[in-house]
């Protein structure tokens, strides 16, 4: 027989490689921006178009390379940053696998720019499905220029996998942030579409958090500082009151490489035990310095893994050193046993200047002296009424002699007697209760057949969904002014989602006085919308488009009306009350879909009295 196995082509091994290590956009992004903090670059600038599809660009003023280490830095495993296996245990770079440029080369149209500060001129090499396609001598400033144009190009099927722009550019944020919160020390300038998005200087932690998530992220940071012999921790945890329903700004950084870790999270979520709402997430972003030996990076190509060597520590340390800082600043309630609350200042005399009180003495007063009543002064002397004439005491009496027989048509007893029949009579029937709530989260009815169960949360959401489709459709929706402007605080990249729906909000009912950079000011919100919700709604609304957008204008309508009416539908837990009960129950029965919920899950369900029999046999 033949032999059938061979080796595989470079150009073939580099797309198949290019599957784990290229998954998006944003993988190129993370790879290229990671190469250039490598090459000693104080200065990065990132360019995409078409949220990366089209190009994705990053120049440095870095070291640079030769012309050799140009063209070797596209071959397979050809790295600067390590020379031994043993070199994997003590990293100090961000790469070191050697597999990025050739995976990127093999499915994109990629142009490299490189000099050296001791060389005149540069190399300039083009390289298009990992066939090069020029070399030569260019003039180009110190540092590294490299563009990624096509992404996909030659799998069709990959490209056609990829989301929406919204969806990709998202996750283009997402690593750029990663990177610039792990290098303050960098200066990192983000263009998307011609447009500047983030301008970062070279500043102090605190400051690079601000610059990227806005302004007003300041007040909600509490610094957390611990150092042991084996972890060091540094940088800021969220204030409880500030915690979101999503995981957006939860950061851990490990030798300053950003890494996920349930594990530590859930040291985090224990550490906020008691002063978080229920579903709420902490924010946190947390800079870790271990030793590299005890660590192992080498897990999955993406290097976002981790395994420590002694995980338990690591969750003790952090979980004390969070509870610490709450505790330090007065976020976490503290129970204090010796403090006397006698002692303590009433408010209204925190501002007031103490003086010595002041006795003041009415020497001339005597109490055996008349008429010693002065108005203004308090006395114990009591007023003897007196009156001359002693008949006018009796006024309106009846004489001793004569009665009144008694009038019992206004006595009220306490309670009646009355006779209960079981069969109540026919006309009564209407009185009854014909809906019970079970446990404050199923509505019970019934119906001709037997009984109807309905689940009261998916219920109210398909009766929203729908109101909220309408006034989206027809662009009718109606608005409630409010009495005081509400200003909500966003980041950058939030603002520009809510400029996106703008409009579409405003069928619903939300009027906007003022869009800036950094915040939002509504002064009318939907008749149906509380404005203590409306920063919720916007926030799950925020998330929603994030997570998946459709490209149509339709199903951008309807996932509008999807994210408004989980946030606003009655929750399970809620107590509702009988004629809420039968509303909202009749509501549902008006809906053109009553069977199932927006999300495509049943509303209720139905037991015929043969099924209700069959129990009892």
């Amino acid at each position: 027989m033949a032999d059938i196995i061979q080796l595989l082509p470079d150009h073939v091994a580099n797309q198949i490689a290019a599957g784990e290590v290229v998954q998006r956009p944003a993988s190129v992004v993370k790879e290229l921006l990671e190469n250039a903090i490598d090459a000693d670059a104080t200065i990065i600038k990132l360019v995409i178009k078409d949220a990366g599809k089209t190009l994705v660009q990053v120049i440095d003023n870095g070291k640079g390379m030769s012309a050799t280490d140009a063209r070797l830095s596209f071959e397979r495993h050809a790295t600067s940053k390590i020379r031994s296996a043993d070199d994997l245990f003590h990293l100090n770079t961000k790469g070191f696998r050697g597999e990025a440029l050739a995976s990127i080369a093999a499915i994109a149209h990629v142009e490299l720019k490189t000099k050296q500060a001791h060389d005149d001129v540069g190399t300039a090499i083009v390289i298009e499905g990992s066939t090069i396609v020029s070399q030569e001598v260019v003039v180009t400033p110190k540092g590294t220029s490299l563009s990624v144009k096509n992404l996909f190009f030659n799998i069709p099927a990959r490209r056609n996998f990829l989301k929406s722009n919204t969806v990709e550019l998202r996750h283009v944020f997402d690593e750029f942030h990663r990177v610039a919160l792990a290098h303050p020390n960098i200066s990192f300038a983000f263009y998307n579409n011609g447009s500047e998005a983030f301008n970062l200087p070279i500043s102090n932690y605190r400051q690079r958090i601000v610059n990227i998530f806005g302004a007003k992220t300041n007040e909600k940071l509490v610094p957390v500082e611990e150092e042991t012999e084996i972890l060091t921790i540094s940088g800021f945890v969220g204030k409880p009151e500030f915690a979101k329903k999503t995981r957006g700004e939860q950061y851990f950084f490990v030798n300053d490489r950003f890494i996920k870790s349930p594990y530590l999270n859930h040291a985090i979520g224990s550490a906020f035990e008691g002063l978080l709402k229920g579903g709420n997430h902490p924010s946190y972003f947390l800079n870790l310095k271990v030793d590299p030996q005890t660590i192992d990076i080498n897990i999955h190509p993406t290097k976002t893994e981790i395994k420590f060597d002694d995980e338990h520590t690591l969750y003790a340390l952090l979980r004390s050193a969070v509870k610490h800082s709450l505790g330090q600043f007065n976020i976490a309630p503290v129970l204090d046993f010796e403090r006397d609350a006698n002692l303590d200042m009433p408010y209204d005399y925190s501002s007031k200047e103490t003086k010595s009180p002041v006795i003041e003495v009415d020497r001339s007063y005597n109490p055996f002296k008349e008429n010693n009543y002065v108005p203004g002064k308090q006395t114990t002397a009591f007023k003897k009424q007196t009156t001359n004439n002693w008949d006018s005491l009796y006024v309106g009496l009846e004489s001793k002699g004569t009665q009144t027989e008694p009038d019992f048509s206004e006595v009220h007893f306490e309670s009646e007697e009355t006779t209960l029949s079981v069969f109540t009579d026919d006309k009564e029937v209407d009185k009854l209760q014909t809906t019970y709530q079970l446990h404050n989260k199923y509505i019970v009815s019934t119906i001709k057949s037997g009984m109807l169960v309905i689940d009261q949360h998916r219920a109210h959401q398909r009766v929203l969904y729908e109101d909220f489709l309408r006034s989206l459709t027809i662009k009718s929706g109606v608005s409630q002014q409010l009495l005081f402007p509400l200003e909500l605080h966003f980041s950058s990249q939030e603002i520009e989602i809510l400029n996106q729906l703008k409009e579409d909000l405003e069928h619903t009912g939300f009027v906007f006085s003022n869009i800036s950079k950094e915040t939002i000011e509504i002064v009318g919100v939907p008749v149906t919308v509380p404005d203590s919700e409306v920063s919720i709604i916007l926030e799950q609304l925020i998330s929603d488009v994030e997570n998946d957008v459709p490209d149509t204008h339709f199903s951008t309508t309807d996932l509008l009306a999807k994210s408004m009416a989980k946030s606003l539908a009655i929750k399970r837990g809620q107590s509702l009350l009988k004629d809420e009960q039968e509303h909202l129950v009749n509501k549902l029965f008006a809906c053109k879909e009553p069977n199932v919920s927006p999300t495509n899950r049943a509303t209720f369900i139905t037991m015929s009295v043969d099924e209700l029999d069959k129990k009892f046999i």
